[in-house]
């Protein structure tokens, strides 16, 4: 590295450049995670004691609010530690394991909503053997495929990111360990490393989306079969909250790590992160509830 200084420690700039609102954030952000958890929890809560709900999509809806919940406890404690203390410091080792969680979980939770576009295509496809295409070993199998993939995706992208050298600058322009700051840092050439980064994420997102995608081409080509507009109105209705998730989801991942990066785009994608890290895993129990009569 020649006269670079190595760095063992990064500091989380996250919010900073606005120490008037520390206070203020503080408290929004945990009212957010406050409810956050208590929304995920009465979901897992309701699904659990209510025999009605014992059923593939609910068991799924579940597990989506247990990923969810943890996806938001990889970020927001410490976020909330750092609005009030003067050190922001963490180890390569802590942002790493900070990274691998965060992206480990987000990347079940797309593999979890195409199980669930799967498991809609196949209560509308074959209602009839939907108890026995779909049974409780089916659903755990999906389950385990999408935490495990996401895992080893997140894990390989982490191996990536910290096999770089790290020198002279050790602020990362965010209020965790995101990929883009992070591999801002970098003092070596870092093409192909965005390149694998950039393939396994499109893998995630793109792969996972192209996969609901095709499952909601199958549902409406069923439907459309149906006779009745009452019918196709009814089947429609059972996948409009999954759609609405998927949304939502999509639209604002794709933008923080789909589109193309530049060092002026940090401030953009951090705004974003917040949306992503906390609007989300808030709207999903809500929509779902609101839009479920079995769930209300």
């Amino acid at each position: 590295m020649g006269n670079h200084t190595a760095v063992s420690t990064f500091l989380l700039w996250g919010f900073s450049s606005f120490p008037g609102l520390q206070t203020l954030l503080f408290v929004m952000i945990l009212f957010s995670h406050a409810t956050i958890l208590a929304a995920n929890a009465s979901v897992m809560v309701a699904i659990k004691c209510t025999h009605n709900l014992h059923t593939p999509l609910y068991f799924l809806l579940g597990g989506l609010s247990f990923s969810e919940t943890c996806t938001t406890m990889a970020i927001i404690p410490r976020l909330l530690v750092d609005l009030l203390s003067e050190s922001k410091t963490l180890s390569l080792s802590e942002c790493a394991t900070q990274m691998l969680f965060f992206f480990g979980l987000s990347c079940s939770n797309c593999f979890i909503m195409s199980a669930m576009s799967y498991d809609r295509y196949t209560a509308i496809r074959n209602p009839l053997h939907y108890a026995t295409l779909m049974t409780p070993k089916v659903c755990f199998q999906l389950m385990t495929a999408s935490w495990v993939v996401g895992f080893l995706v997140s894990l390989c992208i982490v191996v990536i990111i910290f096999n770089l050298s790290f020198c002279d600058s050790n602020v990362i322009q965010h209020f965790f360990c995101d990929i883009s700051p992070v591999m801002c840092l970098a003092c070596d050439y870092t093409l192909y490393h965005e390149t694998a980064v950039f393939v396994f994420s499109a893998f995630v997102l793109g792969g996972s989306f192209i996969l609901i995608m095709i499952s909601y081409v199958f549902i409406g080509s069923v439907v459309m079969k149906v006779p009745s507009a009452k019918g196709r109105c009814k089947a429609f209705s059972t996948c409009s909250s999954h759609l609405t998730v998927v949304c939502i989801h999509y639209a604002f991942a794709g933008f923080v790590y789909l589109r193309p990066k530049d060092r002026d785009s940090v401030r953009e994608d951090m705004l974003m992160a917040v949306a992503y890290t906390i609007l989300t895993p808030l709207l999903n129990p809500i929509v779902y509830s609101l839009r479920n009569k079995e769930m209300q």
